[in-house]
């Protein structure tokens, strides 16, 4: 029986589909209701749909008893480990690098620069027609401390890297040498987080990272700090930012939250000296041409039988 592909993006505005598989539309609709285009215990090849509901991302799931490759569209795969105990041994798991470095990083720099050259408070002023002048931050000769250096945080940097900044330190899961210069493990952040001016978190969503930027992390950023996340909202404790930010010591620039979304009469929502955005680090006009170009690669891989790109897992393997 011929293996099925289901793509959430319609096969025929994807070039470049190697011949083999039947391809089949299916993006999951609002809460994973829509009707599956077919038995899924035929499907091969899930592509989970993008920015929808998690419940319609993970819904087939349970039932894709035949699947070998979950491929996610995020750059982060937290929401699909959820729920791995739904998928059967031996299927591999790829996130998609390479497709939201680019315009995450765009947006880190947005809301840094943003943040500290006073943005919103312009706009506010623009609305009253007021003419609101003064001396502001500036990118220039500061210390940035990237929390996260996988090919987001490196993207970052390679974005800092006009704005001449005093330092980049970089801190990931373990210690390596790159060749901009040495990445630091997370045990090192006590002592780096007091010399940053700015922290820029790029981190994925582990169980070592929930709850990282929690009272200590922020107690040990110098006042006058500025936290960005870019990662995702429970890397940071909530609670403990508020006490900060309301208290004036630190601000923040934020495209996740916890809860997300962000509900109507969140403290943060008037919190002084936060900006936020609502989690629009991925979805540009870089997505979907990267998003195809990733699917159509991957296939052919598949197709193959060589192997895949951004595998982070295969179940049933010891620590998966």
């Amino acid at each position: 029986m011929t293996a099925d592909v289901w793509l959430p993006i319609p096969p025929d505005e994807i070039e470049g589909l190697p011949e083999g598989p039947r391809y089949l539309f299916w993006d999951g609709g609002e809460n994973g209701e829509q009707e599956y285009p077919a038995d899924p215990a035929h499907c091969a090849f899930y592509a989970v749909p993008y920015l929808k509901p998690h419940a319609a991302r993970v819904a087939p799931l349970k039932h894709l008893s035949g699947v070998r490759v979950v491929q996610t569209l995020t750059a982060g795969i937290d929401d699909v480990l959820s729920r791995l105990s739904d998928i059967r041994p031996g299927v591999q798991l790829c996130n998609a690098r390479g497709v939201h470095e680019a315009s995450t990083a765009e947006l880190a720099l947005t809301l840094t620069l943003a943040s500290l050259r006073g943005i919103p408070d312009f706009v506010r002023a623009q609305d009253r027609g007021e003419w609101k002048s003064g001396f502001r931050p500036a990118l220039a000769d500061r210390n940035v401390l990237i929390v996260g250096y996988g090919s987001i945080g490196a993207a970052i940097e390679d974005r800092l890297v006009p704005f001449e900044v005093a330092r980049v330190a970089r801190v990931a899961r373990s210690a390596r040498t790159t060749e901009r210069g040495p990445v630091h493990p997370l045990a090192d952040l006590p002592a780096l987080l007091p010399e940053a001016d700015v922290v820029i978190l790029a981190t994925p969503l582990t169980d070592a990272t929930r709850g990282l930027a929690g009272a200590d992390f922020l107690a040990r950023m110098k006042d006058g700090a500025l936290l960005v996340n870019v990662a995702r909202g429970p890397v940071v404790d909530t609670k403990a930012l508020l006490t900060e930010v309301e208290s004036g010591r630190l601000r923040a620039a934020l495209d996740v939250t916890d809860p997300e979304p962000l509900p109507p009469g969140h403290p943060l929502w008037q919190a002084p000296g936060v900006l936020i955005s609502p989690h629009v680090g991925g979805p540009t006009s870089a997505f979907l041409p990267r998003a195809k170009r990733l699917l159509a690669d991957q296939l052919t891989r598949f197709v193959n039988q060589e192997p895949l790109r951004n595998v982070m897992l295969t179940t049933g393997v010891s620590g998966a």
